[in-house]
């Protein structure tokens, strides 16, 4: 039960929230999937709605993080799932501080938590709307004020409740597919933006104006055969420009990604299982290498990204303690060295002008960041999702299995799963930062980003397994019955 009693005050208010409703008994396997389908297709409509009074010189604040924040420059869904992910963080860093005493294995407090979590992601829709419209980032268009004699704040104020409508928008489509659908939205919605941009940055024709080459990998390889001879290729030069600028590094970087995650997602430690009533009834409990998922990684690269925010709005105030930027890029300063990095270009001889020294201390506190960050949120993520020891051994116990050898009982069960979920969540945890930061050092085919990449093959692979136990739930309901609906 929750011992905070300002919780206990506002409780009535967290539940008049507005709120998708729960489906009454199962859902079928079909009407998931055209749940899912459904808001996939609304969520690309909402990309290409673009802000109404937007003017074309307006900056992207999250341009090297759009694939994480699942949004799109310009368009209704400019906030993407960021309001939702930092309000998880700070909930989170709040429950983790014990400053909200709350017992997520407790079905009311879990429920307060739910609510405390949609209340903040409202708070953090106005908070994260209002630097990008009031900083100068959105700027309103000055013709559209001329033709219809509306002054620059009336147009600024549409603007600022368009983003807020998107952030809204968003919320509920996630709380939809987690609800009536597979899987969840913020992972959806990653999938989508980061396949969109492996497409597009795949066979995209449009050229670059400042290589003069085209933006997709297969049509720049076309052009560069077809402009250099295999003398020129074969220099250093030639090679070292074949490697960064003909993507053939990003191509390596984004298929050794899709085999090493695909290799993780199946490494597992399977604990055995017994059913103590029915005879010859046995299970296993997979405790995966990725125990906590890779969703803890949003949480570290957003954390990140509202730390650059505060930069480049403090920078813009004349702050230049901060460091320097060049449009939303830092150069110098705090804020160089807290910048995730996003390619070769960051850190290659050469490719950047940095000092060496310089260079080496970003990526090695970008290793720290996310290697710690990792297992710091994955251990949060455990605990505050129902995947810790305490809430396994419940599972297992409420379920009627027990662990052979062990007597049937929850304390007991607890103790044994206490050997393996701490370490293998802060073994996965730091592996996939590193991987994370790996993946970003070489680059990924268009510009994805490696976290970005990373993500969207571990959920997706996730999303395979939630739809082959769907169709076999559907398939068997006998099995449906007894796992429990």
């Amino acid at each position: 039960m929750s011992e905070h009693p300002i919780l206990d005050r506002i409780e009535p208010l967290l539940q008049r929230l507005p709120a998708i409703s729960k489906p009454e008994g199962h859902v079928h396997f079909r009407r998931k999937l055209t749940w899912t389908i459904g808001v996939l297709l609304i969520y690309f409509v909402l990309t290409n709605v673009q802000l109404f009074g937007l003017a074309p010189s307006s900056q992207d604040l999250f341009g090297f993080y759009r694939a994480i924040m699942a949004g799109s420059q310009g368009s209704l869904v400019q906030l993407g799932i960021g309001p939702i992910v930092t309000a998880s963080i700070i909930l989170q860093l709040f429950k983790g501080a014990d400053i909200i005493k709350l017992d997520t294995s407790d079905p009311r407090d879990q429920s307060v938590y739910q609510q405390l979590q949609k209340l903040l992601i409202f708070v953090m829709i106005v908070v994260e709307a209002l630097p990008q419209v009031l900083g100068g980032f959105l700027k309103p268009d000055p013709t559209l004020a001329a033709s219809t004699g509306l002054g620059l704040g009336s147009i600024t104020l549409l603007l600022f409740i368009q983003v807020c409508l998107g952030g809204v928008l968003v919320l509920f489509l996630d709380e939809i597919v987690t609800k009536w659908g597979i899987g969840s939205g913020v992972g959806l919605f990653i999938v989508a933006g980061v396949a969109q941009g492996l497409v597009t940055g795949t066979i995209n024709w449009q050229t670059d104006p400042t290589t003069g080459l085209a933006y997709g990998m297969i049509p720049r390889f076309i052009q560069i055969f077809q402009t250099f001879t295999a003398q020129q290729l074969l220099t250093a030069q030639g090679l070292a420009f074949f490697l960064f600028r003909g993507d053939i590094l990003a191509a390596i970087s984004t298929i050794a990604i899709f085999a090493i995650v695909v290799y993780v997602e199946t490494t597992r430690i399977e604990i055995p299982l017994a059913h103590s009533s029915v005879r010859g009834a046995r299970g296993r409990f997979p405790v995966k290498l990725v125990y906590a998922s890779v969703l803890p990684l949003i949480l570290v690269r957003a954390l990140q990204a509202n730390i650059q925010m505060i930069g480049i709005l403090l920078y813009n105030a004349g702050f230049t303690w901060v460091g320097t930027y060049t449009g939303n890029t830092p150069t110098s300063g705090l804020m160089y060295y807290l910048a995730p990095i996003n390619g070769p270009q960051n850190w290659f001889p050469g490719l950047t002008t940095n000092p060496g020294w310089q260079v080496a201390l970003r990526c090695g506190i970008d290793i720290a960041v996310m290697v710690i960050g990792g297992v710091i949120f994955a251990l949060f993520w455990v605990e505050t999702t129902g995947m810790g020891p305490k809430a396994v051994a419940e599972q297992i116990r409420s379920s009627g299995m027990s662990i052979p050898g062990f007597r049937r009982d929850p304390k007991i069960i607890e103790r044994v799963m206490k050997r393996y979920i701490p370490k293998v969540t802060v073994i996965g945890g730091a592996f996939i930062g590193l991987l994370a930061v790996i993946a970003g050092f070489f680059g990924t085919i268009g510009n994805v980003g490696g976290t970005s990449l990373l993500l969207a093959v571990s959920i997706t692979y996730r999303l395979y397994e939630q739809l082959a136990n769907e169709e076999v739930m559907e398939m068997h309901p006998m099995l449906r019955s007894f796992l429990g609906e």
